[in-house]
């Protein structure tokens, strides 16, 4: 048998085509009782929408924009060339999407800019911010203008109907704390943990999976408070130089954010050598410290997958039409120089 049709499916609800257009379309003058009956009935004999058909035929296009800080660094750089290829790829579907960039650190630059977007304009917006007040409510009124809303890469679980588009960043925590136990042996000593700023949700979270594994497995490690680089090459310098004067006996250093040449490069400076040294995501700067050895390991999430999630679930909830969950699962991967892939760049 073929897929149902909408014909199977008004025959099958007992209704009209028109009715069916109508629900599907989530139009006015259509009793709820009878679009309770319609969704129930796609569901029982597996409807399929042809989406892209039914767009070109009502001349809809999904106007998506991706909200993004705005200062530069490779894994940005890796999510823009994402969204350049999605644009290309998905032109036939009658999807674009465009970049809008904020200071990340600005919640009300951010909070201004998202209360600009007008729905006769954007249908669907991805943010990729720290979570606040100023965003969360920002984002209550993205929903009361009928615009859809992900978050991006950042939770914001305090927002109404912000679906998360990312990995699960306390699971995340927990694997690197997992390596950075087996890594080290039987050594004991001191952990840094570095970040860019505590404030983000992923920097929260992954913070809480490391210290519970820690704790769990490796008491034998004194995992120090999270220092904050604020993207501050000179903060970062100065900080990495104090701890690791402070402290001879570093034996581990968890870069929890994704940006870390500037880290990188004051650790090196430092004469770090024996460390075990553990980063997220796969980029050139991280791919390259993995192939020589000055990163032991890097928690990493698929760019692409990530990016075209996030358009999958905003054109679903434009459209009024449910995702599939296990389809939008955002992966945790453990990358090694001996099982790292091969990247542009």
């Amino acid at each position: 048998m073929g897929k149902p049709t909408t014909k199977d499916l008004a025959r099958a609800a007992g209704v009209s085509l028109a009715t069916v257009d109508r629900v599907l379309n989530a139009r006015a003058g259509v009793r709820q009782v009878t679009v309770d009956r319609v969704q129930k009935t796609i569901k029982e004999i597996g409807f399929v929408r042809d989406l892209a058909a039914a767009n070109l035929a009502r001349s809809k296009e999904y106007r998506l924009v991706f909200f993004l800080p705005d200062h530069d660094d490779e894994f940005l750089d890796l999510v823009r060339a994402a969204i350049s290829e999605a644009n290309m790829s998905m032109a036939y579907e009658r999807i674009s999407m465009s970049i809008i960039r904020v200071p990340s650190n600005d919640p009300h630059r951010i909070a201004m800019a998202l209360d600009e977007l007008s729905p006769k304009l954007v249908d669907g917006v991805a943010i990729m911010a720290p979570e606040t007040p100023q965003v969360r409510d920002s984002i209550a009124r993205l929903n009361s203008r009928g615009i859809a809303v992900v978050a991006f890469v950042s939770n914001q679980p305090t927002a109404e109907n912000a679906y998360y588009v990312g990995i699960n960043n306390k699971a995340a925590g927990r694997t690197v704390g997992q390596l950075m136990a087996r890594f080290t042996g039987e050594r004991q000593g001191a952990v840094l943990v570095l970040t860019e700023t505590m404030q983000s949700r992923d920097s929260q979270e992954r913070r809480l999976g490391f210290d519970y594994i820690m704790k769990k497995y490796a008491q034998r490690l004194h995992v120090r408070p999270s220092m904050e680089s604020y993207g501050d090459p000179e903060r970062t310098a100065k900080i990495v130089r104090t701890a690791l004067e402070s402290q001879p006996d570093v034996v581990g250093i968890y870069l929890m954010s994704h940006d870390i040449g500037e880290t990188m490069q004051a650790l090196e400076v430092q004469g770090v050598q024996q460390q075990v040294i553990i980063g997220h995501e796969l980029t050139p700067h991280t791919r390259a410290c993995l192939l020589d050895g000055r990163i032991d390991a890097v928690i990493t999430q698929d760019v692409g997958h990530l990016v075209r999630s996030s358009i999958r679930v905003l054109r679903a909830k434009v459209a009024q039409l449910g995702t599939v969950a296990s389809q939008e699962r955002i992966r945790i991967e453990i990358i090694l120089r001996e099982n790292m892939p091969e990247i542009d760049g």
